[in-house]
């Protein structure tokens, strides 16, 4: 018996975390990681070649956001998903948090920028194409607070609490695509928060901290309104298999407390990594004023204290 055209038998087998994470899933996913691994490979490969540096932190964090994608989507997990609200939420909080903070740390627009080579004069190769996207009106819009902390919010509410959801489940390409917007949605919101790539919406560091903590309540809140409710809220899961033995409003719960979980765990992770990019950067700028003092022999320093001295001669 197929789950609503999707083509996945559902007399699945109680789950366990050795099943789920056994090898499956979607062959667009893993084609997709495949291929994201080739080209940064590729991009770190040509910079060694020619004798540029690739910090090793930022390859294991890239590898690490495409093996997290891998294990939600190419496992077992993914058949799963269809049928159990929790495994599914633990696919979407994945998806849409773990794996994109992992891969904008691995900065691979930046990587791209570097390991493309330059057009001829006056010709347009992909590398002046990617410059002129990062700069363009639509990146501006897509990369700014306006726009992505509602998106980041409805991805939750106007997609589980509509009909929406129960629509794109019906077939394999909507729930493919459904995976592709949580990490579309993802990457958006979490890409000027990080600041490790360029891009046209770079706020302080203090915004970014907002920015970050302005749409993690929703995400808590979401979760609590799963755990709260007194009966199944997603068509999709009201009736699971008799195989996997599970309660829909129990198995709802505890997709609940994953939501509720989740909204923690990315925003230690992203406040850690803001924290020391503002540390690094505090440092690289002492070094600045420090090479300045030295070619000019502190003439900043030595103007403002003639300054402060000429305000007590006034004074006395």
């Amino acid at each position: 018996m197929d789950h609503g055209g999707h083509g996945m038998m559902m007399d699945l087998p109680p789950f366990t975390l050795s099943r789920g994470l056994e090898f499956g899933g979607d062959p667009f996913f893993l084609v997709g990681c495949v291929l994201a691994l080739g080209l940064y490979g590729w991009g770190v490969a040509r910079l060694r070649r020619r004798g540029d540096a690739w910090p090793v932190g930022r390859v294991v964090s890239f590898v690490l956001g495409v093996l997290t994608i891998a294990v939600a989507m190419c496992t077992k997990l993914n058949d799963y998903g269809m049928v159990m609200f929790s495994v599914h939420m633990v696919q979407h909080m994945i998806i849409s948090m773990v794996s994109p903070i992992l891969l904008l740390l691995g900065a691979p627009v930046t990587l791209t920028l570097r390991a493309l080579p330059a057009a001829g004069r006056g010709r347009k190769g992909p590398r002046e194409l990617l410059v002129a996207l990062l700069h363009s009106r639509y990146m501006r819009i897509i990369t700014h607070p306006a726009f992505t902390i509602p998106l980041f919010i409805a991805s939750l509410y106007a997609l589980y609490f509509t009909p929406l959801f129960d629509f794109l489940m019906e077939s394999k390409a909507g729930h493919i695509a459904m995976m592709v917007h949580f990490l579309a949605v993802g990457l958006v919101f979490f890409w000027p928060i990080m600041g490790v790539d360029p891009g046209p919406h770079r706020p302080g560091y203090v915004m970014r901290m907002l920015e970050l903590f302005s749409g993690m309540p929703f995400h808590a809140f979401f979760g609590i309104a799963l755990m709260m409710a007194s009966e199944p809220m997603v068509g999709a899961y009201k009736h699971p298999p008799a195989s996997l033995g599970i309660d829909a409003l129990s198995d709802q719960t505890w997709a609940g407390g994953i939501a509720w979980a989740f909204s923690e765990i990315p925003s230690v992770i992203v406040l850690v990594a803001l924290v020391y990019q503002w540390y690094k950067s505090e440092q690289r700028q002492a070094r600045r004023i420090d090479r300045t003092a030295d070619r000019d022999g502190d003439q900043e320093l030595a103007a403002y204290n003639a300054y402060l001295a000429s305000l007590q001669s006034r004074s006395q």
